[in-house]
Protein backbone atom coordinates (compact mmCIF):
# COMPACT_ATOMS: atom_id res chain seq x y z
CA UNK A 1 0.00 0.00 0.00
CA UNK A 2 2.82 2.39 0.66
CA UNK A 3 4.39 1.77 -2.76
CA UNK A 4 1.18 2.52 -4.57
CA UNK A 5 0.09 5.48 -2.81
CA UNK A 6 3.91 7.25 -3.24
CA UNK A 7 3.27 6.01 -6.99
CA UNK A 8 0.39 7.51 -7.53
CA UNK A 9 1.57 10.92 -5.75
CA UNK A 10 4.71 10.82 -8.48
CA UNK A 11 2.13 10.39 -11.11
CA UNK A 12 0.31 13.39 -10.08
CA UNK A 13 3.63 15.68 -9.62
CA UNK A 14 4.28 14.51 -13.29
CA UNK A 15 1.03 15.90 -14.02
CA UNK A 16 1.33 19.37 -12.44
CA UNK A 17 4.57 19.52 -14.19
CA UNK A 18 3.38 18.80 -17.70
CA UNK A 19 0.39 20.86 -17.18
CA UNK A 20 2.80 23.72 -15.89
CA UNK A 21 4.84 23.60 -18.83
CA UNK A 22 1.87 24.01 -21.09
CA UNK A 23 2.01 27.15 -23.05
CA UNK A 24 -1.55 29.14 -23.11
CA UNK A 25 -2.82 29.69 -26.04
CA UNK A 26 -1.85 32.84 -28.23
CA UNK A 27 -4.18 35.63 -28.93
CA UNK A 28 -2.54 36.84 -32.12
CA UNK A 29 -4.49 39.06 -34.59
CA UNK A 30 -4.91 37.70 -37.52
CA UNK A 31 -2.53 37.74 -40.61
CA UNK A 32 -4.44 40.14 -42.78
CA UNK A 33 -5.28 42.63 -40.20
CA UNK A 34 -1.75 42.81 -39.29
CA UNK A 35 -0.88 43.48 -42.48
CA UNK A 36 -3.13 46.11 -42.64
CA UNK A 37 -1.98 47.87 -39.64
CA UNK A 38 1.85 47.85 -40.92
CA UNK A 39 0.15 49.22 -44.69
CA UNK A 40 -1.03 52.08 -42.50
CA UNK A 41 2.21 52.65 -40.31
CA UNK A 42 4.13 52.51 -43.66
CA UNK A 43 1.62 54.69 -45.74
CA UNK A 44 1.74 57.45 -42.51
CA UNK A 45 5.36 57.56 -42.21
CA UNK A 46 5.81 57.87 -46.01
CA UNK A 47 3.89 60.80 -46.30
CA UNK A 48 5.43 62.70 -42.96
CA UNK A 49 8.41 61.99 -44.38
CA UNK A 50 7.45 63.66 -47.96
CA UNK A 51 5.73 66.60 -46.12
CA UNK A 52 9.23 67.63 -44.33
CA UNK A 53 10.97 67.06 -47.94
CA UNK A 54 8.47 68.95 -49.43
CA UNK A 55 8.58 71.72 -46.45
CA UNK A 56 12.27 72.16 -46.44
CA UNK A 57 12.27 71.95 -50.54
CA UNK A 58 9.88 75.07 -50.50
CA UNK A 59 11.82 76.91 -47.26
CA UNK A 60 14.77 76.35 -49.32
CA UNK A 61 13.42 77.75 -52.50
CA UNK A 62 12.15 80.81 -51.43
CA UNK A 63 15.71 81.30 -49.63
CA UNK A 64 17.39 80.44 -52.86
CA UNK A 65 14.97 83.02 -54.86
CA UNK A 66 16.24 86.27 -52.36
CA UNK A 67 19.92 85.28 -53.04
CA UNK A 68 19.67 85.04 -56.48
CA UNK A 69 21.17 87.74 -58.59
CA UNK A 70 17.98 88.88 -60.53
CA UNK A 71 18.14 87.58 -64.58
CA UNK A 72 18.73 90.54 -67.09
CA UNK A 73 15.22 89.72 -68.44
CA UNK A 74 12.93 87.10 -69.21
CA UNK A 75 10.39 86.32 -72.17
CA UNK A 76 7.67 83.60 -72.80
CA UNK A 77 4.10 82.55 -72.63
CA UNK A 78 3.15 84.13 -69.79
CA UNK A 79 -0.33 82.82 -67.30
CA UNK A 80 -1.88 85.20 -65.36
CA UNK A 81 -2.16 84.87 -61.32
CA UNK A 82 -4.42 88.32 -61.26
CA UNK A 83 -4.20 91.95 -62.08
CA UNK A 84 -0.56 92.62 -61.29
CA UNK A 85 1.21 89.31 -61.29
CA UNK A 86 1.88 86.75 -64.02
CA UNK A 87 4.06 83.26 -64.43
CA UNK A 88 6.43 82.58 -67.30
CA UNK A 89 8.10 78.65 -66.91
CA UNK A 90 7.62 78.00 -63.45
CA UNK A 91 8.05 81.53 -62.29
CA UNK A 92 6.62 84.67 -60.76
CA UNK A 93 6.52 87.68 -61.76
CA UNK A 94 4.98 91.15 -60.01
CA UNK A 95 4.28 94.19 -61.97
CA UNK A 96 6.72 97.21 -60.78
CA UNK A 97 5.08 99.79 -59.61
CA UNK A 98 1.64 99.82 -59.88
CA UNK A 99 -1.44 97.82 -57.85
CA UNK A 100 -4.41 95.72 -58.79
CA UNK A 101 -7.33 95.01 -56.80
CA UNK A 102 -6.75 91.43 -55.25
CA UNK A 103 -8.21 88.37 -56.39
CA UNK A 104 -10.86 88.08 -53.77
CA UNK A 105 -11.43 92.06 -53.56
CA UNK A 106 -14.98 93.84 -54.50
CA UNK A 107 -15.65 96.86 -55.57
CA UNK A 108 -19.03 99.02 -56.55
CA UNK A 109 -19.72 100.17 -59.83
CA UNK A 110 -21.40 103.39 -61.07
CA UNK A 111 -24.43 102.34 -59.96
CA UNK A 112 -23.22 101.19 -56.43
CA UNK A 113 -23.22 97.11 -57.32
CA UNK A 114 -20.84 94.89 -55.99
CA UNK A 115 -18.64 93.47 -58.46
CA UNK A 116 -15.46 91.17 -58.32
CA UNK A 117 -13.36 93.81 -59.67
CA UNK A 118 -10.18 91.67 -58.51
CA UNK A 119 -10.93 88.92 -61.15
CA UNK A 120 -12.16 91.31 -63.67
CA UNK A 121 -8.37 93.17 -64.09
CA UNK A 122 -7.15 89.47 -63.95
CA UNK A 123 -9.82 88.55 -67.40
CA UNK A 124 -8.56 91.74 -68.93
CA UNK A 125 -5.22 91.41 -68.48
CA UNK A 126 -4.96 87.63 -69.99
CA UNK A 127 -6.83 88.85 -73.40
CA UNK A 128 -4.34 91.91 -73.02
CA UNK A 129 -1.56 89.88 -73.53
CA UNK A 130 -3.52 87.00 -75.84
CA UNK A 131 -3.09 89.51 -78.23
CA UNK A 132 0.18 89.65 -78.75
CA UNK A 133 2.90 86.90 -77.51
CA UNK A 134 5.31 86.25 -75.59
CA UNK A 135 5.67 88.63 -72.45
CA UNK A 136 9.10 90.55 -72.01
CA UNK A 137 10.18 91.53 -68.83
CA UNK A 138 12.96 92.99 -67.24
CA UNK A 139 13.93 92.99 -63.56
CA UNK A 140 14.32 95.85 -60.83
CA UNK A 141 14.37 93.69 -57.73
CA UNK A 142 12.47 90.51 -55.70
CA UNK A 143 9.77 90.99 -53.09
CA UNK A 144 9.44 89.59 -49.98
CA UNK A 145 7.60 86.81 -51.42
CA UNK A 146 10.50 85.80 -54.05
CA UNK A 147 8.97 86.58 -56.42
CA UNK A 148 10.44 88.95 -59.32
CA UNK A 149 9.51 92.59 -59.94
CA UNK A 150 9.62 93.50 -63.50
CA UNK A 151 8.45 96.21 -66.17
CA UNK A 152 6.80 94.00 -68.83
CA UNK A 153 5.78 94.75 -72.32
CA UNK A 154 4.10 93.03 -74.93
CA UNK A 155 5.23 91.26 -78.17
CA UNK A 156 4.16 94.66 -80.07
CA UNK A 157 5.79 96.81 -78.05
CA UNK A 158 3.17 98.01 -75.37
CA UNK A 159 3.53 98.49 -71.73
CA UNK A 160 1.32 96.22 -69.63
CA UNK A 161 1.80 98.64 -66.58
CA UNK A 162 0.68 101.79 -67.98
CA UNK A 163 -2.32 99.21 -69.95
CA UNK A 164 -3.94 98.10 -66.87
CA UNK A 165 -3.33 101.94 -65.64
CA UNK A 166 -4.77 103.65 -68.56
CA UNK A 167 -8.02 101.35 -68.28
CA UNK A 168 -8.60 101.79 -64.91
CA UNK A 169 -7.56 97.93 -63.86
CA UNK A 170 -4.75 99.17 -61.47
CA UNK A 171 -3.16 101.45 -59.88
CA UNK A 172 -0.39 104.23 -59.48
CA UNK A 173 1.77 102.76 -56.45
CA UNK A 174 3.21 105.86 -55.40
CA UNK A 175 5.39 104.29 -52.68
CA UNK A 176 7.25 102.28 -55.67
CA UNK A 177 6.26 103.93 -59.06
CA UNK A 178 7.50 107.49 -57.57
CA UNK A 179 4.51 108.74 -60.15
CA UNK A 180 5.61 107.19 -63.26
CA UNK A 181 1.75 106.26 -64.40
CA UNK A 182 0.36 109.30 -62.41
CA UNK A 183 -0.66 110.85 -66.07
CA UNK A 184 -2.32 107.43 -67.27
CA UNK A 185 -4.33 107.87 -63.99
CA UNK A 186 -5.54 111.36 -64.22
CA UNK A 187 -6.49 110.35 -67.57
CA UNK A 188 -8.76 107.39 -66.56
CA UNK A 189 -10.20 108.86 -63.59
CA UNK A 190 -11.09 111.73 -65.80
CA UNK A 191 -12.82 109.10 -68.01
CA UNK A 192 -13.91 107.29 -65.72
CA UNK A 193 -12.76 104.00 -66.94
CA UNK A 194 -12.93 100.56 -64.62
CA UNK A 195 -12.15 100.82 -61.16
CA UNK A 196 -12.93 105.11 -61.58
CA UNK A 197 -16.60 104.45 -62.87
CA UNK A 198 -17.66 103.82 -59.03
CA UNK A 199 -16.15 102.97 -55.56
CA UNK A 200 -13.35 101.21 -54.13
CA UNK A 201 -10.47 100.72 -51.79
CA UNK A 202 -7.09 101.15 -52.97
CA UNK A 203 -5.51 97.47 -53.23
CA UNK A 204 -2.51 98.46 -50.56
CA UNK A 205 -5.61 99.66 -48.32
CA UNK A 206 -8.05 96.77 -48.80
CA UNK A 207 -5.23 94.35 -48.05
CA UNK A 208 -4.37 96.26 -44.91
CA UNK A 209 -8.18 96.07 -43.76
CA UNK A 210 -8.36 92.55 -44.72
CA UNK A 211 -4.91 91.03 -43.09
CA UNK A 212 -6.65 89.98 -40.14
CA UNK A 213 -9.68 89.29 -41.61
CA UNK A 214 -11.69 92.16 -40.33
CA UNK A 215 -12.37 95.61 -41.65
CA UNK A 216 -10.50 98.83 -40.83
CA UNK A 217 -13.66 100.56 -39.47
CA UNK A 218 -17.55 100.07 -39.92
CA UNK A 219 -17.61 102.65 -42.43
CA UNK A 220 -16.27 101.67 -46.57
CA UNK A 221 -13.21 103.63 -47.29
CA UNK A 222 -12.90 103.94 -50.76
CA UNK A 223 -9.77 105.43 -51.70
CA UNK A 224 -8.27 107.08 -49.16
CA UNK A 225 -7.87 109.95 -51.69
CA UNK A 226 -7.91 110.06 -54.97
CA UNK A 227 -5.97 113.22 -55.61
CA UNK A 228 -3.29 112.09 -53.42
CA UNK A 229 -3.40 108.65 -54.65
CA UNK A 230 -2.02 109.84 -58.06
CA UNK A 231 0.06 112.68 -57.10
CA UNK A 232 0.95 112.13 -53.53
CA UNK A 233 3.54 114.47 -51.98
CA UNK A 234 3.70 112.49 -49.31
CA UNK A 235 6.55 110.94 -48.25
CA UNK A 236 7.77 107.83 -45.25
CA UNK A 237 10.11 110.10 -43.76
CA UNK A 238 10.46 112.01 -41.61
CA UNK A 239 6.83 111.94 -40.09
CA UNK A 240 6.18 109.70 -36.61
CA UNK A 241 3.58 111.65 -34.84
CA UNK A 242 -0.12 112.63 -34.88
CA UNK A 243 1.04 116.33 -33.94
CA UNK A 244 3.23 116.16 -37.07
CA UNK A 245 0.42 115.56 -39.25
CA UNK A 246 -1.73 118.18 -40.78
CA UNK A 247 -5.09 116.31 -42.31
CA UNK A 248 -7.06 113.07 -41.94
CA UNK A 249 -6.07 112.51 -45.33
CA UNK A 250 -2.82 112.36 -45.10
CA UNK A 251 -2.62 110.38 -41.66
CA UNK A 252 -4.80 107.96 -43.68
CA UNK A 253 -1.84 108.06 -45.93
CA UNK A 254 0.71 106.56 -43.91
CA UNK A 255 -0.84 103.12 -42.51
CA UNK A 256 -1.52 102.23 -46.03
CA UNK A 257 2.30 102.93 -47.15
CA UNK A 258 4.68 102.67 -44.88
CA UNK A 259 6.12 99.84 -42.16
CA UNK A 260 5.28 102.32 -38.85
CA UNK A 261 2.11 103.58 -40.43
CA UNK A 262 -0.15 101.30 -37.71
CA UNK A 263 1.29 103.25 -34.73
CA UNK A 264 -0.75 105.90 -35.83
CA UNK A 265 -3.68 104.48 -34.59
CA UNK A 266 -3.35 103.91 -31.28
CA UNK A 267 -6.66 102.26 -30.17
CA UNK A 268 -6.56 99.91 -33.32
CA UNK A 269 -9.97 101.05 -34.67
CA UNK A 270 -9.03 101.33 -38.14
CA UNK A 271 -8.57 105.38 -38.11
CA UNK A 272 -5.23 106.76 -37.68
CA UNK A 273 -4.82 110.54 -35.90
CA UNK A 274 -8.66 110.88 -34.82
CA UNK A 275 -7.88 114.66 -33.74
CA UNK A 276 -7.00 115.29 -37.65
CA UNK A 277 -10.27 113.14 -38.71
Amino acid sequence: MGKGHRYQGANQADRWRRRAGRRMPSRRLPRPLLGLIFLGAGTLAAAVTQFAIQSTAGQQSTITNWTEPLPGHMEGRASVIDGDTVEIAGQRIRFNGIDAPESRQHCDDAKGFDYPCGRRAAQALDKFLAASRPLHCSFVDRDRYGRLVGNCDRADGRSVQRWLVEQGLALDWPLYSHGAYAGQQAKAEAAKLGLWAGTFQAPWVWRLAHADNRPLSNQPLGLINRHQVAQSGYSCEPRRTCSQISSCDEASWYPANCSWGRKLDRDKDGIACESQC
